[in-house]
This record gives C-alpha cells, sequence and structure tokens, in this order.
C-alpha cells in the first residue's frame, strides 16, 4: 500500500510542478532534489542500516514521510504557487529514502531462507509492480475527481498517501524480526567506506548496478510523461496515470512468469539482452504519436527491465556478507538513486536543450551503446550463471585468480 501511495503521490507533484511552470527543466530538478540526499548521505546511511536495529530506522523514516507528505498537502490545499518550497519537501523525502532504503534491503535475507531468496524478490518484485501499477492510474484518478476546490486535485491524492503511510509504519511496528546489529565497531572512515571498496573490487556487483545506473540515467523517460501526455499526446491527467502505470503493467507480466519459472542459467547473459531490448523500446516510444503504441513501448521498458531488477537485486544480497548488506545496499541505494532521480534531471535537462521527443530518442541510443561497453568491460558479469552464494563467489575466484596469473 505504502508504494501505491508513494507513486501516486510522484504524479501528483509532477503534475502540480508542470501546471505551474510549464518547463521541462522543473520537472528536471524534481529529481534532483530527491537524488542529492542519497548522495550526500550514502555512506553514512549505510552505517547506520548495519549498526543500528534495520526495523527502527525504517520506522524513523517512514516518520518523516509522514511529515513531507503533510506539508506537501498544505502547500496544496493553500494553493502555494511557489516550487522551492516543493523542492525542500522533496529533498526531505529523498533523505528518508536514503536512509530506509538500505535499511529495507538489508532486512529482507533475514526474513527469507537463502534457497527461497530469488523467487521471494521475485514475488516481492511482483507485489511492487502492482502497486506500481496501482498508483499513477490511482494517482490520476483521485487528481481528476469532481470534488470541492479546496481537496481537489493535488491535496486528495497526498491524503491518500498519508493513510497508506499510517498503514505501512503499523505494520513494520508488529514485526517480529529484530536483527540488531550488524556492525559492532564505532563510525570511523574506514568502517565507513568498507562497503563502497567491496563493491568496486567484485565484478559481478559493480557491473550489474553501474549498468543499470547509467542505461536507465540515459534510457529514462520518466520524468518527460507529463510533456508526452500534455502536449504530444493530448490525454490530460488520466493519460499520465496510464502512461506511468505502463511500464509497471510490463514489469508485472514478466515477474508473475518469472515466480513460475525462475531464473536458472545464464543470468548474466540474459540481463544485459534485456538492457539492450530497454533502450530500443525507449526510443519507440520516443517515436510514438499514438497513446497505444506509446503504451506498447512502455510496456516492453517494464517488462525487459524488470528482468535486470531481479539478477541486480539477488546479485546483491547473495554476494555480499550479512554484517556488510547495510553499507553494500546503500551504495547500491546511490547508484538507483542516480539511475532514477538524477536520471529525471538529466531528462528535463535535455529535453530544455533538445525537446522532449529527442532527448528520449537520443537516451535510447545511449543505453544500447552502454550494454556494448559494459558487456566488454564485465565479462565476468557476461558469464555469471546460476544465482546463488556458491556460483557469484566462484565467479570471483575465477577472475582472483586470473588476475594472479597475470602479475
Amino acid at each position: 500500500m505504502v508504494i501505491i501511495g508513494a507513486e501516486a503521490q510522484a504524479l501528483a507533484v509532477a503534475w502540480q510542478i508542470y501546471l505551474i511552470t510549464h518547463r521541462a527543466i522543473d520537472l528536471g530538478y524534481s529529481g534532483l532534489a530527491l537524488f542529492l540526499p542519497g548522495l550526500l548521505f550514502m555512506l553514512p546511511s549505510g552505517h547506520v542500516a548495519d549498526r543500528f536495529d534495520r526495523r527502527q530506522v525504517i520506522l524513523v523514516c517512514y516518520s518523516l514521510q509522514v511529515f513531507c507528505t503533510t506539508t506537501l498537502f498544505l502547500f496544496a490545499f493553500h494553493h502555494i504557487h511557489h516550487i522551492l518550497p516543493i523542492y525542500a519537501v522533496l529533498f526531505l523525502v529523498g533523505s528518508g529514502r536514503a536512509f530506509s532504503g538500505p535499511a529495507s534491503s538489508a532486512l529482507i535475507p533475514h526474513l527469507v531462507p537463502e534457497e527461497h531468496f530469488v523467487n521471494a524478490v521475485t514475488w516481492g518484485a511482483t507485489i511492487f509492480q502492482i502497486a506500481i501499477i496501482s498508483g499513477p492510474a490511482l494517482g490520476g484518478l483521485l487528481f481528476t475527481l469532481p470534488l470541492h476546490n479546496s481537496i481537489a486535485g493535488a491535496p486528495i491524492v497526498y491524503l491518500f498517501t498519508l493513510v497508506t503511510l499510517a498503514w505501512f509504519l503499523v505494520l513494520v511496528g508488529s514485526l517480529s524480526v529484530r536483527p540488531g546489529r550488524m556492525e559492532h565497531r564505532q563510525f570511523s572512515m574506514n568502517v565507513i567506506f568498507a562497503g563502497f571498496r567491496y563493491v568496486r573490487r567484485t565484478s559481478v556487483l559493480f557491473g550489474s548496478i553501474s549498468l543499470d545506473l547509467f542505461a536507465v540515467l540515459l534510457g529514462g523517460a520518466v520524468a518527460l510523461m507529463p510533456i508526452f501526455a500534455e502536449d504530444i499526446l493530448h490525454a490530460g491527467a488520466r493519460g499520465l496515470g496510464l502512461l506511468r502505470a505502463a511500464p509497471a503493467a510490463g514489469a508485472l507480466v514478466v515477474s508473475l512468469y518469472l515466480a513460475w519459472r525462475p531464473i536458472q542459467r545464464r543470468a548474466g547473459m540474459l540481463m544485459f539482452v534485456c538492457v539492450g531490448i530497454f533502450g530500443v523500446a525507449t526510443i519507440l516510444f520516443g517515436l510514438s504519436r499514438s497513446m497505444m503504441w506509446s503504451m506498447l513501448a512502455l510496456f516492453v521498458v517494464g517488462a525487459s527491465d524488470m528482468v535486470s531488477v531481479v539478477i541486480r537485486s539477488s546479485i546483491l544480497q547473495l554476494a555480499t556478507p550479512p554484517e556488510m548488506r547495510g553499507r553494500v545496499s546503500a551504495v547500491n541505494s546511490l547508484f538507483l538513486g542516480g539511475s532514477n532521480e538524477l536520471g529525471e534531471f538529466e531528462s528535463g535537462l535535455t529535453a530544455q536543450w533538445w525537446g522532449a521527443v529527442r532527448a528520449v530518442i537520443y537516451g535510447g541510443i545511449g543505453s544500447l551503446m552502454i550494454t556494448g561497453i559494459w558487456s566488454a568491460l564485465f565479462p565476468e558479469l557476461r558469464k555469471a550463471d546460476k544465482l546463488t552464494s556458491e556460483a557469484l563467489l566462484n565467479v570471483e575466484a575465477q577472475q582472483a585468480a586470473r588476475e594472479i596469473r597475470r602479475m
């Protein structure tokens, strides 16, 4: 439910900003405001997730989200037509995510046995995609409801998000799992940077998350969807909700298939193929002038991205020692934020220079180029086979042996 609320809120914020300024670059700045906290707090957030009770960290962070959503509601209710206060709230939202992301990711292996982990990731992604579909569609519907002027539009969306946040806090508070601290050492630069060093020397891990970073950074078109919905496809707020839901619909179909038929072999090669498909579908979306074809292209974008999400998430946890999962997840959160929120800023900036259509097409071409380059730079990732701790660590051991022989 909380993801549904967050997606509905994201749609309301984007639509609200675009109605105020009608500038693509301002949509990009919203992504930048969400990304900067992840950059600033990446290292301490990982240490916090490893040193303190991860469940308590999540509760504190989502309490901050309640404050932020309440503030957005008050801005919309009083018809404040200034975007700087909205950016300030988005920065706080990003700050909460910077700390809750590593704690949430590192908590999952304590809930699921390793032999069921990949399937659990797939089912979790399935539920997540259902929420991603429902959130924008519901947000667009709520935004256009014929209600009293004081709560019509963005305010009713924010009220709905507050309800989902309250329910999430109740559920997390009822969890009985309390792993406690995994890292017992005090704060130091050596401890803080341990996660980054581990990611850098683990080729399958570094290759997978950096591939996602640059492919989605260049190929992401989410930030420009209000422009496509309003100015190119002429579909309005409800059309924006459908466009935002289309990638999640594709991801949902694929995640259901993967839950039935989990990835068994050649995971690395499959990831590269799907990232390439992601780039091609992005180009087709930029070229489309039909709502139906645009939604179909976005459906393929989400479907192909879902495969790489399952593979990357599995590699992240299975190739990382339990005591470092918080710090490694923090590094991953920074990369993920770079691909999503910073990608929104990149999309807004390039759309301001070249126009929305060219920005999306050039971004898709860039994703294809990154796929080819990364395939050559990270042969260990390309050759990765089974998604198990033993298989992934064996890949790293083989790489280390080759490096020793070269010396």
